[in-house]
């Protein structure tokens, strides 16, 4: 794989917090903490992907399905969370991996640090005590780097990801500028992103990714961008960036 520099990640701007990068094979994760954790987050990372990998050699379905699959009742935690969103937003279980691995690992972080952000490819987990930004990058579109989405904090952690299909390496049967979700669970968001995005081919698909967005649960929010074209529900707050 050739390795594609975030340059958008020069955007990414958080008060009070210290910023360093985990990168292993192909999980690139950005983490923002109060403390740099580098130490204790290379060693999840590696478990988790092993827990993914070594299911994957089991059952090669989770890699190549585009559907949801069942899964054996002893999966590790991460298969069976990526199984359970892939169910909800009909896709494949792949398609809410880059989520599913944020969450898993900033979960485990929230031991050392009171807030956190954790972003891999676009997919953010979560845990913060003041309001932040999300900047939104959307390729050529008049809207990219533009915007944002304020977010406010949570008792617990949530997560916004995006899905795009005209940037980045991640597959999409669409060409939606970005879909951004907001929803309780990174592994759901992700997988919801996907399956939204999939739908955008054209502006005039805006409509129809936002009535498949209220057609899955547990999402509180989704931002479709196509061109010069925008449509939004449930919980946004859109912002100048």
């Amino acid at each position: 794989m050739i390795y594609q520099e975030r340059a958008y990640r020069n955007y990414v701007k958080a008060e009070n917090l210290i910023k360093f990068e985990v990168i292993e094979k192909e999980t690139d994760l950005l983490i923002l903490a109060e403390k740099n954790l580098y130490d204790k987050a290379l060693p999840l990372v590696l478990k988790y992907r092993e827990d993914l990998e070594r299911y994957i050699q089991r059952d090669p379905r989770f890699l190549k399905s585009f559907s949801p699959i069942s899964i054996s009742s002893d999966a590790p935690a991460i298969v069976k969370e990526m199984a359970k969103a892939a169910r909800l937003a009909k896709v494949g279980p792949m398609a809410a991996v880059a989520g599913a691995i944020a969450e898993f690992v900033g979960h485990d972080l929230l031991a050392f640090t009171n807030e956190i952000i954790v972003e891999n490819g676009g997919d953010i987990f979560l845990k913060i005590n003041q309001v932040r930004k999300v900047g939104i990058y959307a390729g050529n579109s008049p809207f990219s780097e533009k915007i944002a989405l304020e977010v406010d904090p949570r008792p617990t952690p949530f997560s916004v990801c995006c899905s795009s299909g005209t940037v980045g390496h991640s597959f999409s049967f669409g060409k939606a500028d970005a879909v951004v979700v907001i929803a309780s669970r990174a592994s759901l968001a992700d997988a919801a992103a996907t399956a939204i995005g999939n739908v955008v081919k054209e502006t005039t698909d805006i409509e129809q990714g936002l009535k498949l967005a209220q057609k899955i649960k547990n999402l509180d929010g989704v931002l479709i961008i196509k061109d010069d074209q925008l449509g939004a529900l449930g919980k946004l707050k859109i912002v100048p960036l």
